[in-house]
């Protein structure tokens, strides 16, 4: 199957400027970041060197990971619904422009801020951390292993995130009934990641390497699953 690139960043430009204009999605896609930001830092602040042994058998960095789950997935839930709210989505589909075209540069378009805003919340993180933390915390928290899960499954997560929202999207006529269906349909990696960040779930490599293989393979079947669901004519006639 051949897509056309230049398709594809169309719709990805489309997004990114919907996004600007869009107050709601741009204050929902910072307060998540802000609310699991906030929480570790206090505790990294408030934490005394001689507590640092305790927070060291934590993995406080993995619970940031909720920020690539649920960011994309908010904004993800509005692909679709959101273009059919506003009456632009039938003449898209009247292009021949193909589906996996379209999918992909919705999916680009969720994915590039996605990322971008985590990794950025990271890197405050990190900075607050070295900056401002005791010596011996800031030691005991940014384990190398940890730093390397956060930049490696972060993509992987907001991938599956997104195709959970724009499957939820395409079934839903309302963006807000989107956002909280597909919101909830990603709490349970949201809990996943708070367990072992939190060190109730151990966190030993054949974990690690076993979950990333489940995303991986999650991913490519989100995208296939998604793919067929995105039907032209249900979508025009608004059938279900």
């Amino acid at each position: 199957m051949s897509l056309s690139g230049r398709r594809v960043r169309a719709i990805v430009r489309k997004e990114l400027r919907d996004y600007r204009r869009n107050r709601s999605l741009v204050v929902t896609m910072a307060i998540f970041p802000l609310i699991f930001l906030i929480q570790p830092l206090i505790v990294v602040l408030r934490t005394p060197e001689s507590s640092s042994a305790t927070l060291g058998q934590m993995h406080l960095l993995l619970y940031m990971l909720a920020i690539p789950v649920l960011v994309p997935a908010a904004v993800a839930a509005s692909a679709v619904a959101g273009e059919r709210q506003q009456g632009s989505l039938e003449p898209v589909l009247t292009t021949p422009m193909r589906r996996e075209e379209f999918l992909l540069g919705k999916a680009l378009a969720a994915l590039i801020p996605s990322i971008a805003i985590a990794y950025a919340v990271f890197a405050v993180f990190i900075a607050g951390a070295v900056l401002f933390a005791e010596p011996a915390v800031a030691s005991a928290i940014l384990k190398g292993p940890d730093i390397l899960a956060q930049l490696l499954f972060t993509p992987l997560l907001a991938c599956l995130s997104i195709w959970i929202g724009i499957g939820i999207s395409t079934r839903s006529s309302d963006v807000r009934v989107a956002q909280q269906l597909s919101l909830l349909g990603c709490l349970p990696a949201v809990a996943l990641t708070s367990l072992i960040a939190f060190d109730v779930i151990h966190a030993t490599l054949g974990l690690a390497l076993g979950l990333g293989a489940v995303l991986v393979l999650a991913d490519a079947i989100g995208w296939g699953m998604v793919s067929p669901m995105f039907d032209r004519e249900r979508l025009i006639t608004g059938t279900r």
